[in-house]
């Protein structure tokens, strides 16, 4: 059987000023991508009269009166981050609007179309924080966690995180729990923490579905169920996150809650280890060595345990095994891990 190594890494890391899920900002872009899939002829949509000057002037009053119409963000999905600021500026002027003031802190906070400036970024996001939005609530924790802007401020975003998962906010609902986990702030609570991952793990965020798969799978701070650990491993895999691909294969591959599946369980591995984790690396090596889910392939098998050596992942019963292999498979797979380290998978 292949051992469980692969564990849930809880820590609280707040996320780069430039990183676009801090604010939610990616969210929103990747559902505007949902939508330009199902209708492609707006990919090659221009704003009309983009020559003209007076033709913005005109159109602008009639779409910012729109609440659900969200100019400044399409300007900002096309990159054009200084027309973004203009839009944006305006409505939260003009019309105190609550995403515009996000954005305005997103633009701040990553410096694009507006030069860099974390105070006025903090500033915006608290505006809009003051009004209920929960993406520059969100945003606004991390900031007050992180220092950034101004002083770090844990209690403050301790209270911000709660209310933003009040509102919604899957991330927030993460990061509370990973403060429940921590117990600094307040008390440790494994309960709670498991209510807070499975709020954020049912609105789709792949963190919180592995971090709440590991709990059900270890028994803390929920009943233990292989078969809920499972389908949560498997709903964060799909989403490609890398250590529940590999967790997932494990529980596929041993028929841990879930139906024996040694063919589909290798073929993940082979996603994982390429996609560069040791564990999955050694899993593959293990499985190309004895030939089982997938024919066997010293050479191949060898390969991954040098790769999976050289991250850190070694494994003293295979070198046992390949002490012995043929010279010329010996230099096939160290060749081909070569090639790997090189930037060139050999398969």
């Amino acid at each position: 059987m292949l051992a469980t190594a692969a564990s849930a890494q809880l820590q609280l890391a707040p996320q780069p000023p430039a990183k676009k899920s801090e604010s939610g900002v990616k969210k929103r872009q990747d559902a505007k991508k949902a939508a330009t899939k199902k209708n492609p002829q707006k990919t090659t949509t221009t704003p009309s009269t983009p020559s003209t000057p007076k033709a913005p002037a005109k159109s602008e009053p009639e779409v910012a009166d729109d609440p659900h119409v969200d100019t400044a963000y399409g300007a900002y999905q096309r990159g054009a981050y200084g027309e973004a600021f203009r839009i944006a500026l305006k409505r939260a002027q003009e019309k105190a609007d609550p995403k515009a003031m996000t954005l305005l802190g997103e633009l701040y906070a990553s410096g694009q179309g507006v030069d860099r400036d974390e105070q006025k970024a903090l500033d915006w996001y608290k505006q809009a924080a003051d009004r209920g939005d929960r993406e520059a609530t969100f945003a606004l924790a991390m900031m007050r966690m992180a220092g950034r802007g101004g002083p770090a401020n844990r209690e403050e975003a301790a209270k911000l995180l709660a209310f933003a998962a009040r509102l919604g906010s899957a991330p927030a609902a993460y990061n509370l729990a990973l403060l429940n986990i921590e117990g600094q702030l307040f008390p440790r609570d494994l309960g709670r923490a498991a209510e807070l991952f499975r709020q954020a793990a049912d609105a789709g965020n792949t963190e919180a579905q592995y971090a709440l798969a590991t709990f059900y799978k270890d028994g803390r701070g929920v009943e233990k169920n292989p078969s809920e650990a499972a389908r949560l491993l498997k709903a964060a895999a799909l989403a490609d996150h890398l250590d529940a691909q590999v967790e997932y294969a494990i529980a596929l591959f041993n028929g841990t809650g879930t139906p024996k599946d040694e063919v589909a369980a290798v073929a993940l591995l082979w996603k994982a280890a390429r996609r560069g984790s040791p564990i999955a690396q050694n899993r593959l090596a293990r499985v190309l060595a004895t030939g089982t889910g997938t024919p066997k392939d010293m050479a191949e098998a060898m390969k991954w345990h040098l790769i999976a050596k050289a991250g850190g992942k070694g494994d003293p019963m295979l070198d046992e095994v390949f002490a012995s292999i043929a010279a010329e498979t010996k230099a096939k797979a160290e060749e081909a891990a070569q090639h790997w380290f090189g930037g060139k998978s050999s398969k």
